[in-house]
């Protein structure tokens, strides 16, 4: 029989290894800040190099970029000021990714008169295999590449998919981790669409 002072050690050291698993799980979830310096600056991004960059949330500005798409044209999100957008962290080999990949294009293929834009980074594929799967699928919006995942790295993105709703004014309206249905994406549509 243990006596109480080693049962009183034993609980105490799962309690310790339950908060740090915790704490992990916090880190995991809501991301690390980002190393200061050139390390922690996507190319292509206008950060000063001294910047932190916290992890993207609802309500911040969504961090930009450029990434070039599968025809080799350079896409600035930026430059897309003032249209609601759906960046998409994606990857080839992800089951989930490609059951929502429909929805996603059927939503781009209905509102894009609207000015609605669909960004598909892609986690550092060959070019290769991202327009295979474009095709194959027949998705009409735009497939971005993300060569080393610097900027799925600066959205501190880690489940795929991961999809962030920005509106007009360029900040972060929604976001989703992880398969969304028809009508979760309707959801997170109608807080970027016009009323």
């Amino acid at each position: 029989m243990d006596s109480p002072s080693s049962t009183r050690a034993t609980l105490l050291i799962m309690g310790g290894g339950m908060l740090i698993g915790l704490a992990i799980g916090a880190l995991v979830l809501i991301g690390l800040p980002a190393a200061q310096g050139a390390a922690a600056t996507p190319a292509g991004t206008n950060a000063n190099n001294n910047s932190n960059f916290p992890a993207p949330i609802v309500g911040s500005p969504a961090p930009d970029f450029t990434l070039k798409n599968i025809e080799g044209r350079d896409i600035r999100l930026s430059s897309l000021n003032g249209q609601p957008i759906l960046i998409n962290f994606w990857a080839t080999w992800c089951g989930p990714c490609e059951i929502e990949m429909p929805a996603i294009d059927a939503a781009y293929r209905k509102y894009r008169d609207q000015g609605f834009v669909v960004l598909a980074v892609d986690d550092d594929e060959p070019l290769a295999d991202v327009v295979v799967f474009f095709k194959k699928h027949n998705l009409a919006f735009e497939a971005l590449l993300d060569p080393g995942t610097k900027v799925t790295d600066l959205y501190r993105v880690r489940a795929f998919p991961t999809s962030f709703f920005v509106g007009r004014n360029g900040r972060i309206l929604s976001m989703q981790i992880g398969t969304m249905t028809e009508k979760q994406l309707e959801g997170h549509l109608e807080r970027i669409l016009p009323k």
